[in-house]
Parts: structure tokens; C-alpha cells; sequence
């Protein structure tokens, strides 16, 4: 796995444990909603939200573990983890994308990094 696969990738998990804070840790405050989601909201969403945030740090976990793999000598099996994780995220912002049109800079934030992680990875 090349560097720019690697840093991507790690970038792409940085990008989820800040979901993750957001989502599962500060979710309840209501500056956190509206800036999350452009509004606040009832708290029967913050089970949802607070579920989603532990994804999001899941996902992290995979593409983190599997450069820690490819670096620890494991390099077929870190490369496969990290590239499932980064296509996880990739395709989960696009659902985000799909579904709300007005979330779009999280949806970047969600596909870029992992986009180019596995673009890089081609190379």
C-alpha cells in the first residue's frame, strides 16, 4: 500500500472520530446539533445519532488498524481492512449525500479522503 493510500486513509479515519465526537459524545448540546446538522432536534434522535457516532469510530478503527497492520508486516491483510473501511465511509457519504442534498460538506468530508485513498491504491 502506497503512502498517499496510507495518509489518506488516516485522514478518512480522523475524519470519523470527529464524527464520532460529534455525533455520540457532544450530540446533546444544541449548538452541536445545528452545527452538525443545520438545525436542532428532538431528543428521540440522539439514540440514533449517539448509535451512528460508534460506527463512524468502528469504521476509524478499520482504517487505522489495517495501516498499523501493513506497517507490522501484515501487508495483504492491512490492505484489504484499510481499503474495506475506506469503502465503507466512501460509499456511506454518498448515502448521506443522496439522502439530504443540504448536508453536502459532510458528505465530502465523508468521501473524499477514502476516495482517494482507494484511488491510490490502484496506482
Amino acid at each position: 500500500m502506497n503512502v498517499i493510500s496510507q495518509i489518506f486513509a488516516v485522514a478518512a479515519g480522523l475524519f470519523h472520530v470527529y464524527a464520532f465526537t460529534l455525533e455520540s459524545v457532544l450530540f446533546r448540546r444544541p449548538a452541536v446539533q445545528r452545527a452538525f446538522l443545520g438545525r436542532t432536534v428532538s431528543p428521540d434522535v440522539h439514540l440514533w445519532a449517539f448509535n451512528q457516532g460508534f460506527y463512524n469510530l468502528f469504521l476509524a478503527a478499520g482504517a487505522f488498524g489495517g495501516v498499523i497492520a501493513v506497517h507490522a508486516g501484515a501487508a495483504v491483510a492491512g490492505r484489504a481492512v484499510t481499503l474495506f473501511a475506506c469503502a465503507c465511509m466512501m460509499g456511506a457519504g454518498i448515502v448521506l449525500f443522496v439522502s439530504d442534498r443540504t448536508l453536502w460538506r459532510g458528505a465530502l468530508g465523508q468521501v473524499v479522503p477514502p476516495l482517494v485513498a482507494l484511488l491510490a491504491a490502484l496506482a
